[in-house]
């Protein structure tokens, strides 16, 4: 019998059980970095408001490096610029595992967060564009809140214990990847100045070697790591930010698995690599980009200033209406359709946790503001503020839909024939219902002979009682 016609997807539906063992190992990860992430952002906090500031400021400002390759960097600039292409490392390998093996192999499925997370970025810049036009301000900053820091958004949900269904982490995950694409070009495209054409060049040619070394199936660290480091620097002397170097190569790894492979290269280089961008790449750029003085003054200027007042808007508001709207109209007018499990109210949780901003909203906003340091440190405190707000309105909303989403996991985790398989994977297929059959027919008899038991007074056949 022929498919039916016209189909509407299902939109945050029940995920394939790969996949969503995938996603849980990944979360996993995630959720440990991103309690990482904040532990090191508290500390900056600390370390920059008390008597120690001086000596923060000292390490964070102390250069070394090879000046003659144009790589004498202050501590900071090495963890924005050097640091931080690991982390975007990673983020390439996982846009290119969505793009051949996950949510958005499918154009359907891709549709609606792809649509959300373009809403979710263009938003927050109109809302941070109306703001600093209104007060006069710089426009400069108008990229800074469109970012999402998938890291913190997953700390936060383990700091407040919420059990999300898969579904829902898998739209908030799948945002994020397509998020940080989009943050990734608005670095390429806006924040490129002052090109070096040799350099960029020698840079392209090194990433077309990395590339056709992989095609070749060469293998060994010793070959990868050293050209990697020889593309970055050739990236970082083009004038291009140089994590771009760093995405670039994770977008050329192969993520599909060929015949008798347990892993992709991409999965495992992923597993290998993602432990320094989560443990010690994110956190130590946190330590020498979150050390912004708080002061009374400074946190009443975060909401009177046009540029803080509009980083703090855009991410609160303007994210959650941009996320919770884009994923609306796309529900609305094309063919997804939201999972009869999930409310809107869901969706809406998972709109203002994009509000949390941290990694690549500090790092635009250093290259938006390079130039003027106290703005810049100005903003830095908004986005953190603005991040916190988000973080406590998403909280709220999950703490209230707690309930239902312990419900939902209860019922994708249930396994009554410990085949170690979820059943809800299996009720599709017939042998699952024999087994089940079976099972209930063998409790039932279980009950029937202890009611009898109890019936006649004994502990068994025969013996007394």
């Amino acid at each position: 019998m022929a498919a039916p016609k016209n189909r509407r997807s299902v939109f945050l539906g029940r995920l394939p059980l790969p996949e969503r063992n995938f996603l849980a190992d990944a979360l996993r990860t995630e959720t440990v970095g991103g309690v990482l992430l904040l532990v090191a952002a508290v500390a900056a906090l600390i370390w920059a408001n008390t008597p120690l500031r001086d000596s923060y400021e000292a390490v964070r400002d102390f250069h070394f490096g090879p000046g003659s390759l144009g790589l004498d960097l202050s501590v900071q600039h090495w963890a924005a610029d050097g640091l931080l292409a690991v982390f975007f490392f990673v983020a390439g390998i996982e846009l290119k595992r969505e793009l051949v093996a996950g949510e958005l192999r499918d154009p359907k499925a891709a549709l609606l967060p792809v649509i959300a997370a373009i809403c979710g970025m263009a938003v927050p810049a109109l809302v941070y564009f109306t703001v600093v036009t209104s007060g006069n301000g710089s426009t400069a900053g108008w990229a800074v809140p469109t970012a999402t820091d998938i890291a913190f958004a997953l700390a936060v949900l383990a700091v407040i214990g919420t059990a999300l269904p898969s579904a829902l982490r898998a739209f908030l995950l799948t945002l994020a990847v397509v998020d940080d694409l989009f943050a990734i070009l608005i670095i390429a495209v806006f924040f490129t100045q002052n090109l070096n054409f040799a350099a960029l060049g020698f840079a392209v040619l090194g990433l077309v070697v990395f590339w056709l070394l992989l095609r070749k199936g060469v293998r060994g660290w010793y070959v990868y790591v050293p050209l990697a480091v020889v593309n970055w620097a050739l990236m970082y002397n083009s004038g291009v930010h140089a994590t771009i170097a760093g995405v670039a190569m994770g977008l050329m790894l192969r993520c599909h698995r060929r015949e008798g492979e347990r892993h992709s290269p991409g999965e495992h280089i992923e597993h290998l690599v993602r432990p320094l961008s989560a443990g010690l790449a994110v956190p130590l750029f946190a330590l020498f980009s979150a050390g912004v003085v708080v002061s009374g003054g400074a946190l009443s200027d975060v909401f009177t200033k046009p540029e803080t007042l509009g980083v703090v808007l855009g991410l609160v508001v303007g994210k959650t209406i941009g996320v919770f709207g884009g994923t609306w109209l796309a529900a609305r007018f094309t063919r997804a359709e939201l999972n009869p499990d999930l409310k809107w109210p869901d969706v809406l949780a998972v709109a203002s946790l994009a509000g949390i901003g941290f990694t690549v909203s500090l790092l635009i906003g250093e290259l938006a503001f390079g130039t003027d340091l106290l703005l810049a440190d100005e903003v830095k405190a908004a986005v953190l503020v603005g991040s916190l707000i988000a973080a406590v309105c998403a909280s709220v909303l999950l703490k209230l839909r707690d309930n239902k989403y312990k419900k939902l996991c209860a019922d994708e985790d249930r396994d009554e024939d410990d085949d170690g398989i979820p059943d809800i994977y299996e009720q599709g297929n017939p042998d699952y219902h024999l087994r089940m059959a079976a099972i209930l027919e063998a409790k039932a008899a279980e009950h029937r002979r202890l009611a009898e038991v109890v019936s006649r007074g004994t502990t068994g056949d025969d013996g007394p009682a």
